[in-house]
């Protein structure tokens, strides 16, 4: 199993101000925790992508290509990029790119997107919500998969004799995720394209998760392929410290973004109990001390088959120093023991 860290570039709010701090302090320290990621021995690093004033990432790729020239081995993901609001052949380009710089450790997360800012931000009308994404995922692995690109599809204008450059490394291939949040559309589509699927799951219980998933295996084997091939993960809010009081403290973190969030949705203010319970072993919560946390991605394991687990863990904007405590927490206890239970 791949282990893996994933950030969304989370910015506390001033409770004086009502300003989010400054994005700049933000990304270096981004950086600086990616290249820690790289150095305790992790295998995979996420970067979402937003356009809110409470996150400071909205160009995960340029994030990754900075990442990709101070990182020697650990893989980079976009968690996602929303494919329906971009344009495919830009992500292409800038994903091979990072893929050149890195020496084919670049990968592309997609999704429909669970925020829907990017959609009046680049002028997509949300009525296409779904025939957007299929379009433009349709047209992603046809350039994925061709250097001359011949494509038609309503939505845009098609394509004809066009060359899509730089290549990436392994024959022009990237590894194409499929980001979902638990939609069986969504998951259907996975299954019949033969793309890796990874899960969200950020809320109740993990194994009420577990019927979605046995329906991608079922239909990724019907529609014929490889099931050795078959890539299953989960992306689930995380954080890790051996010290009870400062996983107590970081509720504070965890419940304000949660109502930042909330207040959008029509969500209840988020409860001490909601994070009690999200931390027990059937939550959905991989917030707790290294053995706890070892102990569920191992049963997530077992529930699911999966192949990566990437915990998400700046939600609420901890501090560097508990961001990077928790990171290497992660990499150098937690990745360890749950390889080491799965041999």
């Amino acid at each position: 199993m791949e282990l893996g860290i994933g950030m969304f570039g989370d910015l506390s709010i001033d409770p004086q101000t009502g300003k989010p701090r400054e994005a700049k302090v933000k990304l270096h320290e981004i950086l600086e925790q990616i290249k820690l990621a790289d150095e305790v021995g992790l295998d995979v690093f996420g970067l979402g992508e937003h356009h809110r004033p409470d996150y400071a990432v909205s160009a995960p790729e340029i994030v990754l290509a900075a990442a990709a020239s101070i990182t020697k081995n650990i893989k980079l993901t976009s968690t996602v990029t929303v494919l329906s609001s971009a344009e495919p052949v830009k992500v292409y380009q800038d994903f091979s790119t990072i893929d050149l710089i890195s020496n084919g450790r670049a990968e592309i997360g997609v999704g429909r997107g669970s925020f829907i800012e990017s959609f009046p931000l680049f002028g997509y009308d949300l009525k296409n919500y779904n025939q957007l994404f299929e379009e433009k995922l349709d047209l992603l692995l046809n350039i994925n998969n061709n250097e001359v690109v011949n494509w038609t599809g309503e939505l845009r204008a098609p394509m004809v004799n066009q060359m899509v450059l730089p290549r990436a490394v392994n024959n022009g291939k990237l590894p194409i995720w499929i980001a979902v949040g638990g939609t069986p559309e969504s998951v259907l589509r996975a299954a019949k394209l033969g793309l890796p699927l990874i899960v969200a799951i950020i809320g109740g219980m993990p194994k009420q998760f577990q019927p979605l998933i046995e329906f991608y295996k079922q239909e990724y084997v019907k529609h014929g392929h490889d099931v050795t091939k078959m890539q299953i993960g989960i992306h689930s809010h995380s954080f890790v410290s051996d010290a009870e009081a400062d996983l107590d403290k970081y509720y504070s973190n965890y419940a304000a973004q949660m109502d930042r969030i909330g207040a959008t949705r029509g969500w209840a203010p988020y409860t001490k109990a909601q994070y009690n319970g999200g931390r027990s072993k059937e939550g959905a919560l991989f917030i707790g001390e290294s053995a706890a946390v070892v102990d569920k991605i191992l049963y997530m394991h077992e529930l699911f088959g999966i192949t990566r687990f990437i915990g998400h863990m700046d939600v609420g904007d901890p501090s560097h120093k508990e961001m990077m405590k928790a990171i290497e927490l992660f990499g150098t206890k937690v990745a360890p023991e749950v390889r080491a239970g799965l041999l």
